[in-house]
């Protein structure tokens, strides 16, 4: 530990070192880290990216080393060497008011203040604080002081990263450690003002404290949610394969992770029963349910999420920001869970600026420091418009051929807006028809162009249920949109959709194209906000599942995927129908002139635990007191 270590009063500790970190990380092994994000590819946290986080860990808290002892290449062990001239790494148990202790890191500035301080609480992985310290380098870089730590109960026994207790899931316990935290920082750090910056869980847990603490002057909150409770459990339908993801993630079995209530809890979730408790414990855990403190508090909040995020979908957290009476960002990128912000947060993108980084960063010198770095001057909300990237072919460094993926020359458009509400200029209602008999497609019309009522009323059409299709929403949680953030996003071949299981409705080839603005092309539609659609159902079991896709169709019969949203429906009678309308997730696409739209619904898809009963018979149906649409938001 550095000799002008603050924390004579035994606040600090000594770091023990991480297990097989032993030798330096090549230059050549650095060199295959870049550009990629946390996940490998079956959806745990990439084990080199592990030890990356790890080895700047060690270097920073005892040294970069020379020659053959070098822990790291020459221009990561220069950034490491920077920040250890400039401010003072320690380590650190800081104990909560249970007597739990947390495993923490901080970086005390040297110079002279006023210093902020930015504290990190650890997304929700095995291995706690180290994953990000990329982050924490780049914000004592910029002035601050820095403290990370794990939340309770996180983390693989035996490593220093781990923290002891039981996983609270956001609860109060997490809350009330936060609070800890900050009290140590006061004591020890002397901060001029306190942030909170999270991803993941980390940024759930940022929102919460800053709620019921009001020392923290503004928050980051990336790749998060604002109600958790519709996060995991929302249009009657469960969304199983996020959960069964995050549980096996804690670092250890469920029955060694969580308290008997909140293993009662989970447990209760994964069997599907007793739902509306579960309900009520996600919204103990929600900031949505907080927001009156926010306001109170006038808690600047900045959010940056993804159109297809897999665990914490955009629509719960559109509510929560409209909520907010503070200043307040939302960002909105391609792709999915930390995909935009997971390089520059783990250090893997040399040389390159991380737009969802710097833009979060930017915030708080704005908030914490005073700077006028132009955040005085942002609108409230700014989208990337889905696939607006351009790319070029990758060639194999071998054979000189393409291998089929793109890499992303020019970046996708963005685009701003002074609040959500005027993202939506204007609706276009479509009419579902009736057609579709032998495999065939029901067509979408436009609201007037329908030849007859009839076409649109008094259809109905029957698939078989509890079998999934092709029309899945993803190949698996943050792989797929991992590879749209690439610059690949998935194709669907429509062919090969069982129409069986699933009922199709596309519209005809787009060919006027709708106004836009002066200067940009004049796609044929330009969808912005949230779909909606309305259908009547019956089905022969008590229960049955809607999953709606909305996809943008090429000429060739290609597909990508726009939005989805599945709804559960309960307590169905034979022969006797219902009328549902539920919302799809939001967008922001524009769909070229010469395609389609091609609405698709099915009963399953591996994201979700679902209501439908397999080989039973789901009827949907337009009558005329209640026509079927698709509600399409145009901006």
């Amino acid at each position: 530990m550095p000799q002008d270590s603050p924390f004579a009063n035994g606040s600090s500790e000594e770091f023990p070192g991480f297990p097989g970190i032993t030798a330096g990380l090549t230059a050549a092994e650095a060199s295959r880290l870049t550009g990629r994000g946390l996940w490998a590819p079956d959806g745990t946290v990439d084990p080199d990216v592990v030890r990356l986080g790890q080895t700047l860990t060690t270097a920073l808290l005892n040294g970069t080393g020379e020659g053959p002892e070098a822990l790291l290449p020459a221009e990561l062990a220069a950034d490491v060497e920077e920040v250890r001239s400039r401010a003072v790494p320690s380590y650190h148990r800081i104990e909560a008011t249970d007597g739990i202790r947390l495993s923490a890191l901080s970086l005390r500035q040297l110079g002279p203040g006023p210093h902020p301080l930015v504290v990190v609480p650890a997304g929700w992985t095995p291995f706690g604080w180290p994953l990000f310290l990329r982050a924490y380098l780049d914000l004592a870089r910029r002035g601050h002081h820095v403290l990370a730590y794990t939340p309770r109960g996180l983390g693989i026994p035996g490593l220093p990263s781990t923290s002891e207790g039981f996983v609270d899931v956001a609860g109060p316990h997490d809350w009330a450690d936060g609070s800890a935290v900050i009290d140590f920082a006061t004591d020890h750090l002397a901060p001029s003002a306190i942030g909170f910056l999270g991803e993941s869980y980390g940024s759930g847990i940022s929102q919460l404290v800053a709620a019921h603490d009001d020392r923290v002057t503004a928050v980051v909150a990336l790749s998060t949610w604002g109600n958790l409770a519709t996060s995991l459990y929302d249009h009657g339908t469960r969304h199983l394969a996020a959960v069964k993801a995050l549980l096996a993630l804690t670092g250890g079995p469920v029955e060694t992770k969580f308290d008997a209530r909140n293993q009662e809890t989970l447990a209760d979730f994964l069997a599907d029963r007793n739902l509306d408790r579960v309900v009520e414990w996600g919204r103990l855990r929600a900031p949505e349910s907080y927001l009156h403190l926010t306001n109170d508090n006038e808690t600047p909040t900045f959010f940056s999420n993804t159109w297809h995020e897999g665990l914490f979908a955009v629509n719960q957290l559109l509510r929560t920001f409209e909520g907010l009476d503070v200043p307040k960002r939302l960002n909105l990128w391609i792709g999915d869970h930390s995909a935009p912000e997971g390089p520059g947060l783990i250090g893997t993108e040399p040389g390159r600026t991380n737009l969802p980084l710097a833009e979060a960063y930017a915030w708080l010198d704005h908030h914490l420091k005073g700077e006028r770095n132009g955040v005085e001057h942002w609108e409230q909300v700014c989208s990337e418009v889905m696939f607006t990237y351009v790319t070029e072919p990758v060639l194999d460094p071998g054979t000189g051929e393409p291998t089929g993926e793109g890499r992303i020359v020019e970046e996708a458009r963005r685009e701003s807006r002074a609040d959500w509400s005027l993202v939506t200029t204007g609706v276009e209602v479509l009419g579902l028809t009736g057609d579709g008999a032998g495999g065939t497609d029901g067509r979408l019309l436009p609201a007037g162009e329908t030849s007859a009522p009839s076409e649109v009323t008094g259809w109905r059409r029957a698939y078989l249920a509890g079998v999934d299709t092709e029309a899945t929403v993803m190949d698996g949680l943050m792989k797929t949109g991992q590879a749209e953030r690439a610059g690949n996003p998935k194709t669907y071949d429509t062919r090969k959709i069982d129409r069986r299981h699933a009922v199709v409705w596309t519209t005809a080839p787009f060919t006027a194209p709708l106004t836009a603005p002066e200067g940009e092309d004049t796609p044929g539609r330009r969808i912005r906000g949230v779909p909606r659609l309305r259908l009547t159902v019956r089905s022969t079991a008590a229960s049955a599942c809607l999953v709606a896709h909305l996809f943008d169709v090429a000429e060739d019969g290609t597909a990508r995927i726009i939005t989805h949203e599945p709804l559960s429906v309960y307590g169905l009678t034979p022969d006797q129908d219902r009328t549902v309308t539920w919302r799809l997730q939001a967008a922001a696409y524009d769909v070229a002139a010469g395609h389609r739209l091609m609405l698709v619904v099915d009963s399953k898809d591996p994201l979700y635990g679902d209501a439908s009963v397999t080989w039973t018979q789901t009827v949907v149906s337009s009558p005329q007191g209640a026509p079927a649409f698709l509600e399409l938001p145009l901006g």
